[in-house]
């Protein structure tokens, strides 16, 4: 078996289409087609079934599907490790991040590595919480930005960066806008803009409504900030949100105000896999953001 085969199969699967996996490959659709042939008959199955102009898995085929994907990605992992050990300062490490932490937080520290490291590359993927934990432990990214850090999740471990409190939005024009503080409980009968359920941010809100003894009536969902800002700005609700999501993006005909009571907090941390050694380049930054958090909180 050969990687080429695994490299080829996995295309081929991604693609159900054998000349358009040839296409991307730079390979002859006949060479392909050998190869995979090839395939099957060390393993002594069918992979591929026939339909029409395309190909599906067979359900061995889709069983063999992942282990294929892992052993492509444990190689091109250690080709990673041995350049980076070759030049540590070349290395490109896969961040991962939720929107509420786009805007201030991730850029923030990646601009202050990048002044210190100017040759390492960054991949970014945004994702949801659970998608972020998964990709982590997948080994899809190197590690992850969440908030708050997942605690008893197996095959991961984080390290807390900063804790931040949530205050609301209410629209400019709202009678309690002129407010310095608010109870959360004056917003009991206030329709609120929110996360939709099963974003970690809606549970936050919705466990700090019920502590404060309400359930919040929700109008609307946004999947991204700046949705959920403008439906506030545009007097559609109120919501509460993490402070560093207001950081240079405070929208217009719109007012923050602290939560008094409640204390609606989370931490924000970073999270990797706790059974795989990191990358050269990957430690570096992992390193400089521990450290580069801590003076911040220092400081504030």
């Amino acid at each position: 078996m050969e990687l080429r085969q695994l490299k080829y199969f996995v295309e081929v699967a991604k693609r159900e289409h054998v000349s358009e996996a040839a296409e991307v490959l730079h390979v002859a659709q006949s060479a392909l087609s050998r190869q995979i042939a090839n395939l099957e008959a060390e393993l002594g199955v069918q992979l591929f079934e026939r339909e029409g102009r395309n190909v599906k898995l067979t359900p061995i085929g889709r069983h063999f599907l992942p282990h294929a994907e892992t052993v492509l990605k444990t190689v091109d992992y250690a080709k990673q490790q041995i350049e980076e050990y070759l030049d540590p300062e070349r290395g490109t490490i896969k961040i991962g991040f939720p929107t509420s932490l786009a805007s201030h937080t991730l850029p923030t520290v990646v601009s202050a590595f990048k002044e210190q490291h100017p040759n390492v590359s960054f991949h970014l993927r945004q994702g949801s919480y659970k998608y972020l934990i998964e990709a982590v432990k997948r080994r899809e990214i190197d590690l992850a930005f969440l908030g708050p850090v997942p605690t008893n999740e197996k095959g991961i471990k984080g390290d807390i960066l900063f804790t931040e409190s949530f205050a609301a939005l209410l629209p400019s024009n709202h009678a309690l806008a002129q407010r310095e503080t608010l109870l959360l409980n004056d917003l009991r009968n206030e329709s609120f803009v929110m996360f939709p359920d099963g974003f970690i941010l809606h549970k936050i809100v919705r466990d700090a409504c019920h502590q404060a003894g309400f359930s919040p009536i929700i109008s609307s969902e946004g999947e991204d900030l700046d949705a959920i800002k403008g439906l506030v700005a545009a007097g559609i609700g109120v919501t509460l949100l993490p402070e560093s999501t207001f950081y240079d993006t405070m929208p217009r005909f719109t007012v923050k105000i602290p939560i008094q009571m409640p204390d609606v907090k989370r931490n924000v941390g970073i999270i990797l896999s706790d059974h795989h050694e990191l990358a050269p380049s990957v430690k570096v930054f992992y390193e400089f953001a521990k450290q580069f958090f801590s003076v911040l909180v220092r400081y504030q």
